[in-house]
């Protein structure tokens, strides 16, 4: 049976490492992370602050989220967590991780993980650009 590990929307900082971690399993041939991490750039525009703001209910997407992966019987285990707040350049939004019996099942599994959470959480970025613009993505 799958298991969630690590299911958060937190404002303290991620590690991909304690992902991972969380989701070895003795069963688990393949343990496969992934950070999305915050770039100093956006469509050619120099970025230099970014801030997250998530909806009440984004941690319980996430959880929905997480349990549709849990349930498939190929993967062991998942954790995945993203932040907000204000995030500098180099720090980890996104962190997730799965474990399955094999390699191409757990990349499959953690690409289509980080797929619904960046399609379904409620989550907006507001970016600052060099020349002290800003810009929401993903606000309605």
């Amino acid at each position: 049976m799958s298991e969630i590990r690590i299911c958060q929307v937190t404002t303290d900082p991620l590690r991909v490492a304690d992902h991972e971690a969380a989701v070895n399993d003795r069963r688990a041939g393949a343990v496969v992370g992934f950070a999305g991490v915050v770039r100093d750039h956006d469509h050619g525009r120099p970025v230099t602050e970014l801030e997250y703001e998530g909806h009440p209910g984004a941690g319980q997407i996430l959880r929905e989220v997480a349990e549709e992966l849990a349930a498939r019987p190929d993967v062991y285990a998942v954790a995945v967590s993203h932040r907000i707040g204000a995030l500098a350049i180099g720090d980890v939004a996104l962190a997730a991780a799965v474990s399955t019996a094999h390699r191409a099942a757990a990349f499959a599994a953690c690409a289509d993980l980080v797929d619904l959470v960046k399609e379904r959480l409620p989550i907006w970025k507001r970016q600052v650009f060099n020349d002290g613009t800003q810009e929401w993505v993903n606000c309605p």
